[in-house]
């Protein structure tokens, strides 16, 4: 039987989280519109990334007055890093700055893809945990690569759906079901979704949680987008819990054949 929502807890080392989205800070046309979407999503964190250079806008506002701490955890991230040293390097500042001991783990190989260099990735993830961090990593979608993280002791692994910001949605969903069978932390996938359907799916296959952010940041009208995705996460959960119908290739009827009016006893 499906969990209620309240009930249904997200645990990331010392993390509780009600809300399975996660949703990013950069993008957004102003800061109000990042204000209202945040709000809309319902989600409890928010990434924001530490070496970002829009961390103040053209009016030398900041990014982090418009998040209220109050309400939203801030996860750092160490978007833009190439190599470990520098994701290290994020990652420490970012502790300093907002005074959490946990980060989204980035270390990017190749500046057109934005796909992880899996060496620096394993090497910073290595790193940060016997620093104490609590590491969320961001990978690509290899399930081997994925079990070496959790071994090096990732608190969540997170492979891509996608390529950042493509909107592609789920592209390997049998990579990603490979992950999910042999992981004993959470996965939470990590870019490339570009609407709620593609939230749904990655939820549906039994993930932790969903990251997004230019999914909501691009679209049209990124409040109403925001809520879309709120209910794509809760709707794709409910149905994973609930269990799916096994897929057959031939019809099976939805009302008894056999007691039904007209039938011979």
């Amino acid at each position: 039987m499906a969990r209620e929502n309240q009930n249904d807890i997200l645990k990331l080392g010392s993390y509780e989280l009600k809300s399975r989205l996660f949703v990013g800070s950069g993008k957004y046309a102003t800061y109000e519109i990042m204000q209202q979407a945040l709000a809309a999503s319902g989600c409890e964190v928010v990434t924001v990334a530490v070496r970002r250079e829009r961390l103040f806008d053209n009016r030398q506002r900041n990014i982090l007055d418009f998040i209220d701490r109050d309400h939203y955890r801030i996860l750092p991230n160490t978007a833009g890093c190439f190599n470990a040293e520098d994701a290290i390097r994020c990652a420490r500042l970012g502790r300093e700055l907002l005074e959490m001991d946990w980060v989204k783990l980035e270390v990017l190989g190749d500046k057109q893809t934005l796909l992880p260099d899996p060496i620096g990735t394993l090497q910073a993830t290595e790193t940060l945990v016997k620093e104490g961090f609590t590491v969320l990593v961001y990978t690509s979608d290899d399930p081997v690569l994925a079990q070496r993280l959790e071994e090096a002791g990732a608190t969540s692994v997170m492979p891509a759906a996608a390529p950042i910001g493509s909107g592609q949605g789920v592209l390997n969903p049998n990579n990603i079901r490979i992950i999910l069978e042999r992981a004993k932390v959470p996965i939470i996938v990590d870019a490339g979704v570009g609407t709620a359907s593609d939230v749904t799916i990655a939820m549906e296959l039994g993930a932790e949680g969903v990251l997004l952010n230019t999914g909501i940041a691009g679209a049209r009208d990124p409040v109403r987008m925001a809520q879309a995705m709120k209910y794509a996460i809760e709707a794709g959960r409910q149905a994973y819990l609930a269990g799916r119908i096994p897929k057959k290739l031939y019809a099976s009827a939805s009302s008894p054949l056999e007691g039904t009016i007209g039938t011979n006893a």
